[in-house]
């Protein structure tokens, strides 16, 4: 709908990139972003796609380095795409780190990636619909390993820190979506979040924290 009124469309995949394969060509975005430590990378570093006509009609946003070929008194030409948006000295050291934990995602394979944690969150969602008063929030079909949920009688903000001195990390709060969540008048949920790296005894320890954060409660 936006490309047929001439509207560019950028893509943020910072919550996908660790969980799937990206085609821009397939998705026809013109670009699309995400962030390195998304893909357990070091911080201060992403990629930024974008298509080659687009990215030579837009002026540098900062200058220095290899981003020029030429300047004198009459005129500047910037250099070649990328390096007409690189000024100065680069991240090394994240491009390096980042350019390892992309490898790592590949030789594990994305697809095997997909598949375990659709697996965790099966098993999750499965655990915690056993705990009376608990409520998931958000219930698509093919949603990532994400497991949001409000328990009964207890502020997010509150089973948030019984779960932290249960061993058991997760986030409390608005998620980034207050107007939702006042449209929809939740307060806050917890979230339980899965990767790759978690394990099904995990979210056992899940599981008992919650009921712990019951017994606490009652």
């Amino acid at each position: 709908m936006a490309h047929s009124r001439g509207v560019p469309v950028l893509v943020d995949g910072a919550q996908s990139a660790p969980h799937m394969r990206a085609d821009v060509q397939d998705l026809d975005c013109d670009f699309y972003v995400f962030s390195g430590h998304k893909v357990y990378g070091p911080t201060g570093i992403g990629v930024l796609y974008g298509k080659a006509a687009l990215l030579d009609a837009m002026p540098p946003y900062q200058g220095g380095g290899d981003m020029i070929t030429s300047v004198t008194f009459e005129k500047t030409i910037y250099n070649s795409l990328p390096y007409k948006f690189e000024a100065g000295t680069s991240n090394i050291a994240g491009v390096i780190g980042m350019g390892a934990a992309i490898d790592y995602l590949d030789r594990i394979g994305m697809e095997k990636i997909s598949a375990y944690e659709d697996e965790l969150l099966a098993y999750a969602t499965g655990a915690v619909s056993r705990i009376p008063g608990l409520k998931i929030i958000g219930t698509a079909r093919h949603k990532a390993t994400v497991l949001s949920f409000t328990l009964k009688g207890i502020h997010p903000h509150d089973l948030g820190t019984i779960l932290d001195r249960e061993g058991v990390a997760v986030r409390a709060g608005h998620h980034c979506t207050m107007p939702v969540m006042q449209h929809f008048h939740v307060p806050a949920t917890a979230r339980a979040s899965f990767a790759a790296y978690n394990t099904m005894a995990e979210v056992d320890a899940l599981f008992a924290a919650l009921a712990k954060a019951r017994e606490v409660f009652a």
